[in-house]
């Protein structure tokens, strides 16, 4: 792992196999729309923030223990910070480890790579922060608090 990645660790009242469900076909409930679920190492899946998105690549499906993605191709726009953000997240990993406690279950994530170091750093720990608090209310209560789509008219 590399130093300084950010990490966080969440403790939800489900099990294991609902957060592996939620990890790898569940994201609309809880992050933002995808281009669909992951079920084999190598499949690939685009989540959007429209402009932004981000595609990844599955590294890693342990039923019910792990999701490891990598990140195969970003373009992160953000008002306010420097172009430079668009391809920083390019080579990095999304990391979740899921273990059953009891009729708990905890699940570890690290994002590798997004480091202090990088520009969109303090946005996306802001992003993540929000996104894993709507994981926990996802698969402890049913209902996240996902990205979603402004519709202009």
């Amino acid at each position: 792992m590399i130093a300084d990645s950010y990490t966080r660790e969440i403790i939800v009242s489900n099990t294991s196999s609902v957060a592996y469900r939620a990890l790898t076909s569940g994201f609309s409930k809880w992050w933002t729309a995808s281009s669909g679920p992951l079920t084999t190492i190598g499949d690939t899946v685009t989540f959007r923030f429209d402009p932004t998105y981000w595609t990844m690549q599955a590294t890693k499906l342990v039923p019910n223990q792990s999701v490891e993605l990598e990140c195969i191709e970003a373009h992160h726009v953000h008002e306010g910070l420097p172009d430079s953000i668009r391809k920083e997240w390019e080579g990095t990993k999304l990391k979740w480890n899921i273990q059953q406690q009891g009729d708990n279950t905890k699940i570890s994530f690290v994002h590798e790579g997004l480091v202090p170091s990088l520009a969109c750093y303090e946005i996306c720990e802001m992003g993540w922060d929000h996104f894993l608090g709507s994981l926990k209310d996802f698969l402890n209560a049913g209902k996240g608090s996902p990205h979603k789509e402004v519709v202009s008219e």
